[in-house]
């Protein structure tokens, strides 16, 4: 059976990682960097796409070519998208009961296939780390995701060559990485997500290491990219 790595896939920035002697282990690039800005640059047709730190920079060069955020839209409705969150740099449409697309040099990209992109970097590094190829992965998405959000996470982590094991809430993978599964008592615990595109709340009730998400509310407009505007 191949390894298993658990990813964040996040709106600002985005992480692989594994458990090493029962320890997490958050896997760094070649650069030896840990986090990688989910940020993609499509620089022509029928060019690979640049993705992360290297992408980040262009995206100042090359603003409308360089695609950020996109987790905003992964499994929405055009309908559903408000103006507000459409204005970004890059040329995305939406309309209807079709998914929202960019068009980069003649070619209309899903939210999905941008978002495997990153999703493919994110592999290189943990194949390169574990100098063997992975192909099974736990992704995380928010606690508010709907169920045509979380298959689209799926079908991007398979666009990416991934199958996904499962898709974990957010503010459970946190809790558990608090260990707070090993809480003997019946619990509340409430868990915030202060992140570069969203701020999320929700609120879990633990009863015999089993978590539930009693309630989730989050704004995607109010993260810290948003503090910083």
């Amino acid at each position: 059976m191949s390894r298993i790595v658990g990813i964040d896939l996040g709106t600002t920035n985005s992480l692989v990682a594994t458990v090493d002697s029962g320890i997490p282990l958050v896997i760094a690039d070649a650069e030896g960097r840990r986090l990688t800005p989910s940020v993609v640059h499509v620089p022509g047709p029928d060019t690979t796409p640049i993705v992360g730190t290297a992408a980040n920079r262009i995206r100042v060069l090359r603003p409308a070519e360089t695609v950020y955020s996109v987790k905003r839209f992964m499994g929405r409705r055009g309908s559903d998208l408000s103006q507000e969150e459409m204005v970004v740099t890059y040329p995305i449409k939406g309309q209807g009961g079709g998914p929202a697309t960019i068009e980069l040099h003649g070619r209309h990209w899903t939210p999905e296939e941008i978002s495997a992109e990153i999703l493919k970097k994110l592999k290189r590094d943990a194949d390169a780390y574990f100098e063997e190829p992975v192909t099974r992965a736990v992704i995380t998405v928010p606690a508010y995701f709907n169920d045509s959000q979380r298959n689209a996470t799926i079908k991007a982590g398979e666009l990416a060559g991934l199958t996904v094991e499962r898709v974990v809430n957010e503010p459970t993978a946190a809790a558990l990485a608090y260990g707070l599964d090993k809480l003997k008592e019946h619990s509340k615990i409430a868990v915030y997500d202060l992140g570069g595109g969203t701020f999320d709340l929700s609120v879990l009730e633990l009863n015999n290491g089993v978590f539930q998400v009693l309630a989730t509310n989050g704004n995607t407009r109010l993260g810290g990219d948003d503090l910083d505007k």
